[in-house]
C-alpha cells in the first residue's frame, strides 16, 4: 500500500479484521469536499512545480482523474484523509472507534475480496523483469561508512543496524528456495482492466527475484536529510539516485525501485508524529496528489518507497512482532519494507496495478495478522538468514476466493522456457580487458535471443545480440550483476553473480567510485563520501567535516603491494594553525612491522589537490591510514579530501 501503519498490540484483533477488508474501511468514492481539495492540490502543483508545464499537468490530471476518484479517502478520521498517496492505510487503535462510527453511517458496502488489475499507468502495471532494488540512505546524518564481514555498508548513524539488515534481506530474496516471493508471481499485466486472474499464455507475470533483488546502495551525504521531508522531496531524491546509478532511461527504470531511507530522528511526511500514524508508504514520481506535488523525471517513471527509520517507532511499527528480545528488534524493518516491496512489484505506479475494489494492495489486506494464526506473519528463511515477514494476498487461494499466504509456488510465464547459465562469480583487475560469454538456451528451437544486464562494473557492456560482455572496468569495487535473456515470444530467464574489481596494486576502491567506503575502514569523528570536488572521477573521500569535529577522523585500508610505488592525492582545508589542526598519513609495513609518516602534519587554508608518493616493496602487506584532525573550534573547521589511491 502507499500508506502503511500499525496500531498497538491491544488492537490487533480489530486491525486484523480491518486488514482483511471485512469491515469495509478501505478507501471509497471521493466526496465532494475531497474532490474540491484534490483540485486545489493539482492547481498548487501546477503553479509551483519546476519542469512540469501547465499543459503537462493538465494532461496528467485527466489521465489520473479516475484513479484519484476511486482511491481518495472520504473518512475524516482516517490517517489517509487528504493524503491519498497513503493509500490503504491501517488505523492506530485510538482512531478505530471513530472510524467505525463514521463507517456505520457513510459506508454501505464492503469491498470485494480479490485484487483487480487497474490497467496500468504510463503503460506500467507490475514489475515484469528482474527486480532491481536500490537502497538510498538519504542525508549526512547517517554518519561514516564502513563495510561489514558480509560486504554490507554499515553506518555510524544507524544505531539499530537497519542498513546491513536490509542489504541482507534484499540479497537473500530469491535464494535458498524461498517461496514468500512466489505469492506475487501470480499477478501480471497485459490483461483487461478489472481482471482478477492471468490467463494461460500470459508472458508478463511479476518476476521471481532469482539470485537476489539488491541492485545497489548509495549513502547520499551531499546534504542533510530534511527533518520532515515531503513526498516531493523524497521523489526528487529517488530521481537523483537513478542518475547516481546510471539509470538514465525509462527502460533502465522499468523494473527498478528506489527505497529512500531517512535517518533516525527525522519524520519524513510526518512519520512518528501525532498526525502521521504510518510506518512507510510507496508511490511514483508522477503522482499529482503527493505532498509537495509530483516531481519531473527525465529518466521515465521512478517508483520509490518512503522508508523512515522504522525502529524509532518501536512496537508501533513491528518491533518484536514475530520474535522477542534482541532477535525481534528489527522485525518491523523487514515486515514494513517487505510489505512495500511486495506492493511495488504488484502495483508499480499506484494504482495502475493490482488493488481490490476499495484500493487495498496485496500486503494491505494481510497486514499485522498475528503469528501462529491463519495467514499470520512469521520468519522466512532466505539464503542470507531468517527475516520476519508478513503474508500477502493471493487471489488463487481458497479455490479462488482469495486469502493471505506466506508462501506460494512460483508462477512463471507460460510458453517457452529460457535458461541462462551463470558464469559464476567473477574477479577482474581495474583497466584489464574483459571478454565473458553468457550462454543461454531456449525450450523452443529457432528462437532469437536478446541479452541485457544490470549492475555491470563501470566500463563493461553486454552485446544485446551475442551475450558477450566486453570492455575494461574503470574502478574497483564489488558489483552485483543480473543478466536477462529474452526470446522473441517474450519468455525470459535470468542469472545473477557478483563481480569483484581490484586495483593492480591491491588497493580496492582507491578512487571511491563505488560511492561508498567499500574496501576501507573508517574511524573517528566524521568521514563521508562526497560527490563534489573530486580529484578525478565522480567521488572522493572526506575525513572530517565542513563543521567542527573533535579529534581524528581516519580512513584506512590494508593491502598487498603489487607494484613499487604508492600514490594518493589530498586536498586539505585548514584555516587554523598546524599545532591545532592538520592532515596526515601513515604507512605501516605489516610484513616488517615498521611504520612511516608519508604525509607530515599539514595545515593550509586551501591546499588544492596535491600528490603524495612513497616506495613500497612488492608482495609486502601494508596498512595505509589517512587522517584529518580538528580541535572542534567552530570558527576554523578542518577537513581533508582524499582520492585516487593506487599502487603501480
Amino acid at each position: 500500500m502507499r500508506g502503511y501503519l500499525l496500531g498497538v498490540r491491544a488492537a490487533l484483533t480489530v486491525l486484523t479484521v480491518l486488514a482483511a477488508g471485512t469491515l469495509g474501511l478501505q478507501p471509497g468514492l471521493m466526496s465532494a469536499a475531497a474532490a474540491d481539495s484534490g483540485s486545489a492540490r493539482l492547481a498548487a502543483a501546477g503553479s509551483g512545480q519546476a519542469g512540469l508545464s501547465q499543459a503537462a499537468l493538465r494532461q496528467a490530471g485527466l489521465r489520473r482523474a479516475d484513479q484519484q476518484a476511486r482511491h481518495a479517502v472520504p473518512d475524516p478520521h482516517s490517517p489517509a484523509f487528504r493524503h491519498p498517496y497513503r493509500h490503504g492505510v491501517v488505523p492506530v487503535a485510538g482512531r478505530v472507534r471513530a472510524m467505525l462510527a463514521w463507517q456505520r453511517t457513510h459506508v454501505h458496502a464492503a469491498s470485494a475480496n480479490n485484487l483487480n488489475y487497474g490497467g496500468g499507468i504510463d503503460g506500467i502495471g507490475v514489475t515484469t523483469g528482474p527486480e532491481s532494488v536500490y537502497l538510498v540512505f538519504y542525508g549526512s546524518q547517517w554518519g561514516s561508512q564502513s563495510t561489514d564481514g558480509n560486504g554490507n555498508v554499515s553506518l555510524t548513524g544507524d544505531p539499530s543496524g537497519e542498513a546491513p539488515y536490509l542489504q541482507q534481506l534484499f540479497k537473500g530474496l530469491g535464494t535458498g528456495g524461498e517461496l514468500w516471493s512466489g505469492v506475487m508471481t501470480q499477478y501480471c499485466e497485459g490483461v483487461a482492466t478489472g481482471s482478477q486472474t492471468c490467463p494461460s499464455g500470459n508472458q508478463l507475470h511479476v518476476a521471481y527475484p532469482t539470485g537476489g533483488a539488491l541492485a545497489g546502495v548509495w549513502v547520499d551525504e551531499s546534504t542533510s536529510s530534511p527533518s520532515s521531508a515531503t513526498g516531493h522531496q523524497l521523489a526528487v531524491e529517488a530521481i537523483s539516485a537513478a542518475a547516481h546509478f546510471g539509470n538514465t532511461t525509462a527502460a533502465s527504470n522499468r523494473d527498478a525501485q528506489y527505497v529512500i531511507l531517512s535517518p533516525t530522528g527525522t519524520n519524513p511526511d510526518g512519520f512518528n508524529t501525532p498526525g502521521g500514524g504510518f510506518c512507510a508508504w510507496h508511490d511514483y514520481n508522477g503522482d499529482i496528489s503527493m505532498s509537495g506535488g509530483p516531481a519531473s523525471s527525465p529518466y521515465g517513471d521512478i517508483a520509490f518507497t518512503n522508508l523512515p527509520y522504522v525502529t524509532d517507532a518501536g512496537a508501533s511499527c513491528g518491533q518484536d512482532f514475530v520474535n522477542s528480545g534482541s532477535a525481534g528488534k528489527l522485525d518491523g524493518v523487514s515486515i514494513v519494507e517487505g510489505h512495500e516491496y511486495a506492493e511495488t512489484i504488484t502495483d508499480q505506479n499506484p494504482a495502475g496495478g493490482w488493488t481490490d475494489s476499495g484500493g487495498a494492495e496485496t500486503a494491505d489486506k494481510c497486514a499485522w495478522i498475528q503469528p501462529g494464526t491463519a495467514g499470520g506473519a512469521g520468519d522466512v528463511v532466505l539464503g542470507t538468514g531468517s527475516f520476519a515477514m508478513q503474508s500477502t494476498w493471493a487471489n488463487d487461494a481458497n479455490r479462488g476466493t482469495g486469502g493471505c499466504e506466506l508462501s506460494h509456488p512460483i508462477v512463471a510465464d507460460s510458453g517457452n522456457t529460457v535458461t541462462v547459465t551463470s558464469p559464476g562469480n567473477q574477479s577482474t583487475l581495474v583497466n584489464t580487458a574483459v571478454s565473458l560469454q553468457i550462454h543461454a538456451s531456449d525450450s523452443a528451437s529457432g528462437q532469437r535471443m536478446t541479452y541485457g544486464a544490470t549492475g555491470l562494473p563501470t566500463g563493461l557492456a553486454i552485446s544485446s545480440s551475442t551475450g558477450l560482455i566486453t570492455g575494461a572496468p574503470g574502478s574497483a569495487g564489488l558489483w552485483h550483476v543480473v543478466v536477462q535473456v529474452t526470446d522473441t515470444t517474450g519468455a525470459s530467464g535470468t542469472a545473477a553473480f557478483s563481480w569483484t574489481v581490484s586495483s593492480p596494486g591491491g588497493i580496492v576502491n582507491g578512487g571511491f567510485e563505488t560511492g561508498t567506503f567499500s574496501g576501507w575502514t573508517t574511524s573517528g569523528a566524521a568521514t563521508s563520501i562526497v560527490a563534489v570536488g573530486a580529484h578525478s572521477g565522480r567521488y572522493a573521500a572526506r575525513a572530517g567535516a565542513i563543521t567542527a569535529t573533535n579529534g581524528d577522523s581516519s580512513i584506512a585500508q590494508t593491502f598487498t603491494a603489487g607494484g613499487a610505488t604508492l600514490t594518493f592525492w589530498y586536498n586539505v582545508t585548514c584555516p587554523d594553525r598546524v599545532s591545532y589542526d592538520w592532515a596526515t598519513a601513515t604507512l605501516k609495513d605489516d610484513t616488517t612491522g615498521r611504520t612511516s609518516t608519508v604525509l607530515g602534519r599539514t595545515c593550509v587554508a586551501s591546499s588544492g589537490w596535491r600528490p603524495v608518493s612513497r616506495a613500497v616493496v612488492s608482495t609486502h602487506t601494508y596498512t595505509l591510514t589517512l587522517t584529518s584532525h580538528d580541535d572542534d573550534d567552530p570558527g576554523d573547521a578542518t577537513s581533508t579530501l582524499f582520492d585516487d589511491v593506487s599502487v603501480h
